[in-house]
């Protein structure tokens, strides 16, 4: 069955594998019981049936240092089990860890395979800090977007789980061969079809159901109206998963699926903190965000009132500035002293005005650098 075959897991579930495969490919009648099943159907079946092997994909992929994981197997994620009957009939795994317990807190970081600077950067960040935080970045290993990501994650020393299109013995796209050689040995590399399979473009998008079941969320980083990874998005939001997205300009096309994103369900995300702060347990949040803090930020209610009561030009005697700031004389005296000595205000004759600020040029006028 192709992945996210519907009627096929509907049939595997009533029937079970084995007897599944008895009436698909026994000439009883038995198969043509099955519901919706149809000649047309049926003759498919059978064709792909004739060229099965399971003793050759297996010794395939364990060749290749994998194995196969199916429903009920320990290692199973159980996640997966909430696509219902599109749910994988099994997963063919590359790499040393334990898949259940690496899904448990994975994060995906998908995107534009054509991405810009900005959305590579982002991704390798977030990947970086993700990874950093302990999560498992989860992505599709293509260009763009899903190798920067995967990257960052290594780079952090981190762990990061590639979904292929295709076997998992099979470098796709070839220019990431070396990558996703490195994710099957410090990490992990799995997909629904068996060994030496190649990807298509409808296995591409059903790829995708698997990214969003598997993980807490969904993080897309650049993407056009059409993009699959919205697919991935939308899949996860179903699924009652996260569904976040990296805001970018306005005037770029491939921000403007991410933006109509944001628009509905999803949340603005700027790095791996708000990212872990969504996904996360409890305490895991982001730190709180403010701009710079101005020495003049520091000054209690009274002592703002008056330094905004001096003019910009000139000087002022207390009297005036205390009518200004609306306290007393002696109230205003007390407070130009005291911004006197933390150097906003000095004596000019009998008056008082503002510090005079330093510019780049007064430098150059003394000398200086």
């Amino acid at each position: 069955m192709e992945p996210g075959d519907e009627r096929g897991g509907r049939w595997l579930r009533e029937c079970g594998g084995v007897e599944l495969m008895r009436r698909i490919t026994a000439r009883d009648g038995s198969a043509e019981q099955l519901r919706g099943m149809t000649p047309k159907r049926l003759a498919g079946y059978r064709l792909r049936a004739e060229t099965v092997e399971p003793e050759r994909d297996l010794a395939a992929v364990a060749a290749a240092g994998g194995r196969f994981v199916c429903p009920g197997d320990r290692e199973w994620p159980s996640q997966l089990d909430d696509l219902g009957d599109t749910r994988p009939t099994g997963l063919w795994v590359r790499g040393k860890a334990d898949l259940r317990l690496w899904a448990l807190r994975s994060v995906a970081v998908v995107g534009a395979r054509a991405c810009t600077p900005y959305g590579a950067h982002m991704a390798t960040a977030l990947g970086a800090g993700l990874a950093e935080r302990g999560w498992v970045v989860v992505s599709g290993a293509a260009f763009g977007v899903d190798g920067a990501a995967h990257r960052g994650a290594l780079a952090a020393g981190g762990a990061t789980m590639a979904v292929l299109a295709c076997g998992v013995d099979v470098a796709y796209p070839r220019g990431h061969a070396e990558l996703i050689g490195r994710m099957a040995e410090q990490g992990l590399v799995i997909g629904e079809l068996p060994p030496s399979a190649h990807p298509t473009r409808s296995r591409f998008i059903l790829r995708n159901r698997v990214i969003a079941a598997l993980t807490r969320g969904t993080v897309v980083v650049e993407a056009e109206y059409r993009s699959g990874s919205l697919v991935t998005a939308r899949c996860a939001q179903r699924l009652g998963r996260f569904t976040m997205g990296v805001p970018g300009p306005a005037t770029s096309g491939l921000s403007a699926g991410v933006h109509e994103l944001l628009r509905g369900e999803g949340v603005l995300v700027t790095d791996a903190a708000e990212v872990a702060e969504l996904v996360g347990d409890m305490g895991e949040l982001a730190p709180p965000r403010h701009g710079p803090v101005l020495p003049r930020d520091l000054l209690d209610a009274v002592c703002t009132r008056v330094l905004d009561a001096l003019p910009a030009r000139g000087a002022a005697d207390g009297r005036e500035v205390a009518r200004a700031a609306g306290t007393s004389a002696d109230e205003a005296l007390g407070k130009l002293y005291e911004l006197h000595s933390l150097g906003f205000v000095e004596r000019h004759g009998e008056g008082w005005r503002l510090t005079r600020r330093p510019t780049c040029n007064d430098g150059a006028r003394r000398g200086g650098p």
